[in-house]
């Protein structure tokens, strides 16, 4: 049968390391095919797997996706590498260390969390890798391209003063989890971060300046999630001092978002 042929998936050099890559996409490796990922992993029989499917509104990916790629890395002796988020937290004014316990409000914090319950309890060498908001210079975030909605007119999306993460720039959490791939002793869960908290607002100004110029960011509407009536957390910080003790670091907005 064609279909149940190992797949041979796009191999690259990674930038960041010395990794051949196999990145199939989702068209060729469904995660959610229990059956395939387990046949094409253990095939495959990689040093790390990196686990990064993403879809915001199926329960199947985030869930039932994660145990079929953890399970399979175990069987496989592979270590494992999942990407979690902050939204696993229900927001609160202090920063967040990893032995806090999960309690998200939102459904998708919901189910990230009960993915990472799924890679502990596989049996995988795994660690959870939690990050914040995620931001690009060459390749634009979603949020990048809500700002830029805005200063062309498309759009009228007010950002709040009082909803705070700390986002990163993607090459840096790229970064992260090449040297985190060599660092095997590492287990459990670790926040990998920007380095300061910043507010939605303040974010899409800044996203503002860079895409749009000088001034730009005066045009970006703010308003408050307090009055909003939206039901999400409004102060997500994650504490990333145990990244830090590994040498593991992110750089600033004001380092990143200059041309």
């Amino acid at each position: 049968d064609e279909r149940r042929r190992p797949v041979r998936a796009p191999i690259a050099a990674s930038e960041a390391g010395e990794w051949e890559l196999f990145a199939p996409a989702s068209r060729v490796l469904d995660v959610r095919d229990r059956a395939r990922v387990h046949e094409e992993i253990g095939s495959w029989r990689p040093n790390v797997v990196v686990h990064l499917a993403y879809r915001p509104d199926d329960r199947r990916t985030i869930v039932d996706g994660t145990r079929n790629v953890a399970v399979a890395a175990a069987a496989a002796g592979s270590r494992l590498l999942h990407m979690s988020t902050d939204l696993v937290f229900a927001g609160r004014p202090l920063p967040y260390t990893e032995d806090d316990e999960p309690d998200a409000t939102m459904q998708y914090g919901r189910w990230k969390a009960e993915a990472e319950r799924e890679v502990r309890e596989s049996g995988a060498a795994a660690l959870v890798v939690r990050a914040s908001l995620m931001y690009g210079t060459d390749h634009l975030s979603p949020q990048q391209h809500d700002v830029e909605a805005v200063l062309s007119g498309r759009s009228t999306l007010r950002f709040f003063t009082d909803e705070y993460c700390c986002p990163a720039h993607a090459a840096d959490i790229a970064a992260a989890l090449v040297r985190l791939a060599d660092l095997a002793t590492v287990t459990g869960t670790l926040h990998v971060a920007g380095p300061r908290a910043v507010s939605r607002a303040t974010l899409a100004q800044a996203f503002a300046e860079y895409l749009g110029g000088s001034g730009a960011g005066a045009r970006i509407p703010t308003g408050s999630l307090a009055d909003s009536g939206l039901d999400r957390p409004g102060h997500l910080v994650l504490d990333t001092a145990r990244a830090a003790s590994l040498g593991i670091a992110c750089r600033d907005l004001t380092a990143t978002l200059v041309r």
